[in-house]
């Protein structure tokens, strides 16, 4: 017997990692020294103090059962004080806390849980491709915001028409940006804030890489200005604050009204994440190890950035040092395509890279940076690519 895809499956978005991926397996079956710097996966792993929680939660028997289908209070409580902490906001923990098995579903699920098919969501051209999936999954209309260089990344809310905005229901932010690096400053959200009561338009904020910020300078949480809790909600993750991708821990904060739609749908697709993670969760948030942890992390990134800069620069390869996340987001040299620059880079040189047009329209003439690999390996993909002769020093 053959089964069909349904129509929803049938126009998702092609998975723009899956292919890069095979493109990657297939040079190292060839037997060539990829240096991958495509990838989006932290490569550290995750701080003992929380393996030694998990492993102690999961002996528990009581976490072997179900878990309360909304999660541990605790862990909610948890969150919000971690807010309180960083970010001086708090958030009522059953109402304006949702507990995610990773910040991908809430972001993926929302459009069913607070849209209607037809309605219209506004997304960050580059952007991180799963947003068009939940858009396909909730049959819903969206218009992309264009991220420009001139503009630091951020959009210009002004140049969204007026129609389009009266129309939008959400708009999706994500900063600090992937895959731009780029960072938001207040005064930025606070027009954000602004806008959307004007336009009475919802605003999610994506603060996957709210953690990782450089140059001395934490990232800023759109919690944080005034007016933010009453217009949207905030997305955070575990996967890259504390190296726990594979662990698919997250959760939402914010306006009660979302918080309940995504606690909705999840009563219905899931029971919670495993309660021993939930504790681990918990650990994360409030170890006394955390800071020392966090900072630790940072500074790895930040000597990335810095020697991957510094070496591209003297090859005459002159991109936007980011302001935070694990990225830097490099022009392409003219006569190239995103593209066809990334196809060259891994079969002429055995570097993988990330061709930005995968992100969207406005990511074309550009390629993601993974700074993922030791300083050593990102200066040697640079002196690799210096091979190439493609730039003027």
């Amino acid at each position: 017997m053959k089964f069909e895809e349904s129509e929803r499956l049938k126009n998702l978005p092609k998975q723009f990692f899956a292919n890069l991926v095979l493109k990657v397996n297939a040079k190292i079956a060839e037997g060539v020294d990829v240096i991958n710097l495509g990838q989006g996966n932290p490569d550290q792993p995750t701080p003992d103090y929380i393996v030694k929680a998990t492993q102690e939660a999961t002996a528990k028997a009581q976490n072997h059962k179900y878990s309360p289908f909304r999660g541990l209070h605790d862990l909610k409580v948890a969150a919000s004080d971690f807010y309180q902490e960083k970010y001086g906001v708090t958030f009522e923990p059953e109402s304006e806390v949702a507990i995610l098995a990773g910040s991908k579903i809430g972001l993926v699920e929302l459009p069913l849980a607070l849209m209607n098919p037809g309605e219209l969501l506004l997304l960050p051209d580059p952007g991180y491709p799963d947003y068009w999936s939940g858009t396909s999954l909730g049959k819903v209309e969206f218009a992309t915001v264009p991220l420009l260089e001139k503009n630091n990344f951020l959009p210009d809310l002004a140049q969204i028409p007026e129609r389009i905005a009266k129309k939008a229901k959400f708009l999706y932010l994500n900063y600090p940006n992937n895959p731009t690096g780029a960072v938001a400053t207040r005064e930025f959200y606070e027009k954000v804030v602004a806008w959307a009561k004007h336009y009475e338009v919802g605003i999610i904020s994506d603060f996957a890489y709210g953690a990782i910020g450089f140059d001395g300078r934490a990232p800023i949480s759109f919690m944080e200005i005034a007016g933010a809790q009453e217009v949207g909600v905030e997305f955070y993750t575990y996967s890259k604050t504390f190296n726990m991708a594979g662990w698919r821990l997250g959760f939402a904060v914010g306006n009660a009204d979302i918080i309940e739609a995504l606690n909705l749908i999840q009563d219905h697709l899931f029971v919670s994440v495993f309660p021993a993670l939930q504790e681990a969760g918990i650990t994360a948030l409030t170890a006394p190890e955390r800071d020392f942890e966090i900072d630790k992390l940072v500074k790895t990134y930040e000597t990335r950035r810095n020697a991957f800069v510094s070496a591209a620069e003297k090859i005459g390869w002159h991109g936007g040092k980011s302001g935070g996340t694990f990225y830097s987001f490099m022009p392409v040299p003219k006569g190239f395509t995103s593209e066809n620059f990334a196809d060259l880079l891994l079969d002429k040189v055995g570097v993988a890279v990330a061709p930005a047009n995968g992100f969207g329209e406005f990511g074309e003439g550009y390629v993601r940076i993974g700074l993922l690999v030791s300083p050593e390996r990102l200066i040697e993909a640079v002196e690799r690519i210096s091979g190439l002769g493609l730039f003027e020093k």
